[in-house]
């Protein structure tokens, strides 16, 4: 191959490289894209070249990480509600889990069931059965499709969907008067979730 051919199918590669980094340009840091220029005008061409790479799979990478979590359409239930997969991949965080449990503006659990872990919190309700044991009476499976939406389980009760947005019978205003529209936020977040099931896996029977 002549010198010329090698140039024009090497400015050939380097544009098809830029134009990717420019389809994908939110997902890479905008620091990222800084150094890379820096580097484009201080380094050989090879240098440049290898930083460009790593970027790309960088940013490639970064992007299945946030499509790792699972939309609240899109949770796959199983026969008996239970869902098997996590919804964030990432390991629920049993602390936060009992602040998430114990809030009345997140899971607000204490508001119809006794649970001994949150004494501290005042209020405790009889509606739903005590949690006390949960982690004991039922799998992380079964505890995260309970926690997401126990309807798929218990048709009938009045435990509220916590990772939902559409198909509510009467969405409330609160006390807006200017009820919102489907869809809305599901009331946790899907880590959030996983951190309620990680929580109440730790209440074992005495």
């Amino acid at each position: 191959m002549g010198l010329r051919t090698r140039g024009l199918a090497h400015n050939l590669e380097k544009f098809t490289i830029m134009n990717l980094l420019l389809r994908i340009g939110p997902a890479v840091p905008y620091g990222m894209q800084q150094l890379s220029n820096r580097t484009q005008m201080r380094q050989p061409l090879g240098g440049y070249m290898k930083l460009t790479s790593l970027t790309l799979v960088l940013s490639l990478a970064g992007s299945a990480v946030w499509a790792g979590e699972v939309a609240p359409k899109a949770v796959q239930y199983g026969e008996d509600g239970q869902v098997a997969a996590s919804l964030t991949g990432v390991a629920g965080d049993a602390v936060n889990g009992a602040l998430v449990a114990g809030t009345k503006s997140k899971g607000n659990c204490v508001a119809c069931h006794q649970l001994t872990a949150l004494a501290d919190v005042p209020f405790h309700g009889e509606i739903g059965p005590s949690l006390d044991g949960a982690g004991d009476r039922w799998s992380a499976e079964e505890l995260r499709g309970l926690v997401a939406n126990a309807k798929m389980t218990f048709e009938g009760t009045m435990m509220p969907a916590f990772y939902k947005v559409d198909g509510f019978i009467r969405p409330g205003d609160a006390y807006t008067g200017d009820a919102g529209t489907e869809p809305l936020p599901p009331i946790l977040t899907a880590q959030e979730i996983e951190d309620v099931v990680a929580f109440l896996a730790t209440l074992k029977e005495e």
